[in-house]
């Protein structure tokens, strides 16, 4: 009798593995492909999704107007007095202004070739003063004490008066001051015609102009003397 070897089973379990191990990298390559598509769709959606970007932007046109400002900035202006622009309603802060004055013109009348010249030493006096006034209360912006995280930088001294309201005691008495002065010039320099109209120019454009409502908040850049403004 011939004993015949049993059915080898071998290649059948090796059929059966490598089938296994495909079916398995099958199952891998597609979970693979689902992350990666998964991966572009988040990212293709996130690049889609606006950036908010809450830094202060920069102007580069000529005239712009700041915006007001955000909550967040709001509360910290209110956090602590405002040192920079609360001394403009103190008692003895409108005095300063007629002194200044008087002390201009005491400084042009001694100048050599001016003490005799009361037609240029009023105007001298006038210019000096509402150049100072602008360069003041228009030109610097922001405050020189730390106590409100920058709150304040992009507003002038002017807008951050009696926290921006308008036609208040002291800003009127600010206002004033140029246009009386104006009315004092006028009236030492005797009419003159040419002094009247260069006065008249430096007292509305310098010093009455910038403090207009209309012109509250709005920034005018000039190349090269003044850079970009910052927005809110």
């Amino acid at each position: 009798m011939d004993l015949k070897p049993f059915p080898s089973y071998s290649s059948h379990s090796q059929t059966g593995t490598d089938t296994i191990n495909k079916d398995s990298e099958d199952v891998v390559s597609l979970t693979n492909v689902s992350i990666i598509s998964r991966s572009r769709t988040s990212s293709y959606t996130a690049t889609n999704e606006p950036v908010k970007d809450h830094r202060r932007r920069r102007s580069s046109s000529i005239i712009s107007h700041v915006e007001q400002e955000t909550q967040e900035d709001e509360n910290d202006q209110q956090v602590l007095p405002n040192m920079n622009a609360s001394w403009v309603s103190q008692r003895g802060a409108w005095l300063i202004h007629v002194v200044i004055i008087v002390l201009l013109k005491l400084f042009y009348n001694i100048l050599p070739g001016l003490s005799s010249s009361t037609n240029w030493s009023w105007t001298l006096t006038n210019l000096t003063y509402n150049c100072g006034c602008y360069i003041m209360f228009h030109m610097i912006k922001g405050t020189p004490f730390e106590f409100n995280g920058g709150a304040f930088d992009n507003l002038t001294m002017w807008e951050q008066i009696d926290n921006e309201t308008l036609y208040t005691p002291s800003r009127k008495f600010i206002i004033s001051v140029p246009i009386f002065l104006f009315f004092v010039i006028t009236h030492y320099t005797k009419l003159d015609y040419k002094m009247f109209i260069f006065n008249f120019l430096i007292t509305f454009i310098i010093g009455i102009i910038p403090k207009l409502p209309s012109t509250h908040r709005l920034r005018i850049s000039i190349p090269i003397i003044t850079g970009p403004q910052q927005i809110s």
